[in-house]
């Protein structure tokens, strides 16, 4: 039996997770807002820091894996602030304070949640994401201000982007503590947060063409992304290291068949 943390363990695809990996025969400890066994606002530095203190109170000093699943929709009028505080601090603060216990843990593996909206959707700000890797909340946070109304929708992308940046760039330092560090990608999957942005006034008409265009036919369920997650986590995916793995129906494959792989220039 393996002891894992995850976040947004409640709803969407973290229950999904949470559920597969317990009727495995796992022990799962969930982080959210409500209905969780750890019950905090990772928006605020505080409440990541609480989220912390209580996980750790929980382990008896190792951690086997570390999914951060909680994340809020880009929507019209959101909290960009909020959206960057969950999205990015929440994963990346928690996972950098239980490092420490993940390598004391057995096959430990990491799984960041990035998505495929950081390869569909366009002209996100880039410099955001770098703020995010740079562990600059406050620039970060003035980059999302800046586009006013649709700030959180021009954030989520940029969020999500520094993830698989962060696992790509420090796989490589994770895995000398032995910890796997991955990261998935998924496209629109029907969860709650989802159903948020196909309500929202000006992203739903596009999220609905949008999904007309996958080339699987079908939006994913939580339950196929969970179960991709459960093998990153296991004992079967031991050579995945720094992998961004797309989980989103062909889409990515769709609109950049050939700009990647791509040539390695090196630097002179």
């Amino acid at each position: 039996m393996s002891t894992y943390v995850i976040t947004g363990a409640a709803s969407g695809i973290g229950a999904a997770t949470k559920q597969r990996l317990e009727a495995d025969g796992h022990r799962v400890i969930g982080i959210d807002l409500h209905e969780a066994d750890i019950t905090v606002d990772l928006s605020t530095a505080a409440g990541r820091a609480e989220a912390l203190s209580q996980a750790t109170s929980l382990l008896d000093g190792s951690l086997d894996g570390f999914v951060p699943f909680a994340g809020l929709a880009a929507t019209t009028g959101r909290s960009a602030s909020r959206m960057i505080g969950v999205n990015y601090f929440g994963a990346i603060d928690l996972l950098e304070g239980l490092r420490p216990l993940l390598a004391a843990g057995q096959n430990p593996s990491v799984v960041l949640v990035s998505s495929n909206s950081t390869t569909t959707q366009p002209n996100w700000p880039t410099a955001l994401a770098d703020a995010c890797l740079d562990h600059d909340e406050e620039r970060a946070n003035e980059i999302a201000a800046s586009f006013g109304e649709i700030a959180a929708i021009q954030a989520y992308p940029a969020t999500k982007a520094a993830l698989a940046y962060y696992a790509r760039t420090q796989s490589a330092s994770y895995i000398r503590d032995g910890i796997r560090l991955n990261a998935v990608a998924p496209g629109i999957i029907d969860t709650p947060m989802t159903q948020e942005g196909r309500k929202d006034p000006l992203i739903g008409a596009a999220m609905e063409g949008f999904l007309a265009t996958v080339p699987a036919g079908r939006g994913g369920t939580a339950q196929e992304v969970a179960a991709l997650v459960a093998f990153l986590l296991g004992p079967e995916s031991t050579y995945f290291v720094g992998s961004v793995v797309f989980v989103d129906g062909g889409v990515d494959a769709a609109f950049r068949g050939r700009d990647w792989p791509a040539v390695w220039e090196p630097a002179h």
